[in-house]
């Protein structure tokens, strides 16, 4: 069973792990929302789905011809993020409440960890870096993507409800956009005399909804991108998320906070926060992109 980070966190009695599951998602749209399938070994085998079976109508005595879906094998492996916060011994016995400090100089660290896997889901590509995982760039289907032009355009409802509509089996759970298509979008809705529907998340943030669909905002979804003879372009992406869609996967535990110890090479003591986890999409028709987004 998928569980989010969130869920997960509410079955540890650690607090210093749940109080890094919260920082790490608190300002993550993607974290507070992907489910994680849990694996034990290295690596998960799955099977993608490439054409489904059909049907056909019969007479009696017709011959009954056969129709079975073809698959394509994939394989994802584990990726180790993580680093490592020192806490000053100085400090530990000099301040008076060691708890706050732990969690203080940890949180720290942990948003690092944040940043490095929301920039990896975005733009991870093994064949650059091999100890990451691939991620929307590289996991999105060509046969998946809808274009502004061949040199970008300006972003348009119709075209936004086009890329919605590649995203087949059901609604996208998550439009995923940078800053500044977020702001276009909103511009957009104002303009056709409706704005964006809101509302607060469990963490009471302000969110925003398209066609019921919340929308994300990831700041490593560059404006910079290159279209045709264009620089300025941006891309939004729309997927499901869950088994059978986009998932993360986790080794069991998900983070793991490991307290090191006593350094030798300096006074202070090592606390270790580190995740190993990737990225899965388990159907090519799940996930949707529009590139060639420009100002």
């Amino acid at each position: 069973m998928a569980l989010t980070l969130a869920e997960a966190a509410k079955l540890s009695n650690d607090v210093l792990l749940t109080g890094v599951v919260e920082t790490i998602i608190k300002d993550s749209p993607v974290l507070q929302r992907l489910p994680f399938i849990e694996i034990v070994g290295n690596g998960l085998t799955y099977n993608r789905e490439n054409m489904a079976p059909s049907a056909a109508f019969f007479d009696v005595g017709d011959t009954w011809t056969e129709s079975t879906p073809t698959f394509t094998q994939l394989n994802v492996t584990l990726k180790i993020m993580g680093g490592d916060a020192d806490i000053d011994n100085f400090l530990i016995a000099t301040r008076s409440n060691l708890q706050d400090l732990e969690a203080a100089v940890v949180q720290l660290k942990a948003k690092a960890v944040r940043q490095l896997f929301e920039q990896t889901f975005v733009t991870g590509d093994i064949t650059v870096n091999a100890k990451s995982f691939d991620g929307l760039d590289r996991l999105t289907d060509p046969a998946q993507s809808v274009s502004m032009g061949a040199n970008g355009g300006s972003l348009t409802l119709d075209r936004l409800d086009e890329v919605i509509d590649e995203v087949q089996g059901g609604k996208p759970e998550m439009l995923l956009m940078s800053r500044r298509s977020r702001r276009i979008l909103n511009k957009l809705a104002r303009t056709s005399g409706s704005l964006l529907e809101t509302d607060r998340d469990e963490f009471g943030t302000m969110l925003a909804f398209y066609d019921g669909i919340p929308v994300g905002v990831s700041d490593y979804i560059s404006d910079a991108q290159t279209v045709g003879t264009s620089t300025d372009c941006s891309t939004i992406y729309a997927f499901q998320m869950g088994e059978g869609a986009l998932a993360g996967v986790t080794a069991p535990g998900a983070l793991l906070i490991e307290r090191v110890g006593s350094l030798e090479t300096k006074d202070a003591t090592r606390t270790r926060i580190k995740w190993y986890a990737s990225l899965a999409l388990f159907n090519a028709l799940k996930l949707a992109r529009l590139t060639g987004v420009r100002p």
